[in-house]
Parts: structure tokens; C-alpha cells; sequence
């Protein structure tokens, strides 16, 4: 069984928000088997910066759809898509 890299982008709802406790969030929000390997940081547009996730998966857990579920449901996350995905 092999595992799968993922960098998910979460945009956050509101320029505002704690980036650490939403990353925080994040992190507790992740399904069994999963864990992020790493987070980048990057300001798109007027204040409001986006979350780069690394996160790790093992193949047969369905790829990341888990993932961007359990991250789309945690308090102020705006949108949640994957950017690039690969195995490892």
C-alpha cells in the first residue's frame, strides 16, 4: 500500500481570521490515516492569505476526498480545493 501527497489550498471566509488556530482546526479535523506534512502560506488578494496543506493519505482511503470534507466542514473555511496530487 503506498501513500499519496496532496497540497489542498483552504481559503478562509474572512481576511480576519487566526490563521494558526484555523490551521490548528484543521489539523484536528483530519480523518484517520491522514496528516498534514507541512503548511505554506500565500496572500492572494487585499489582506485575505490562503493556507497551502500538505497533506498525506494512504492510497486505498479514496484519494483526498475525505480530506477536503472534513476540511470544509471546520469553522471559517471558505473553500476547499485540491492543487496538485502525487504519490510517494
Amino acid at each position: 500500500m503506498g501513500k499519496v501527497a496532496a497540497k489542498l489550498k483552504v481559503m478562509p471566509n474572512s481576511p480576519e481570521i487566526d490563521l494558526d488556530a484555523l490551521q490548528e482546526r484543521l489539523e484536528s479535523s483530519l480523518p484517520e490515516g491522514a496528516k498534514i506534512n507541512g503548511v505554506e502560506r500565500e496572500e492572494v488578494a487585499f489582506g485575505l492569505t490562503a493556507l497551502y496543506p500538505t497533506v498525506i493519505v494512504p492510497d486505498d482511503a479514496g484519494g483526498t476526498e475525505t480530506v477536503e470534507e472534513s476540511f470544509s466542514g471546520v469553522e471559517d473555511v471558505e473553500s476547499v480545493s485540491v492543487e496538485n496530487v502525487g504519490r510517494i
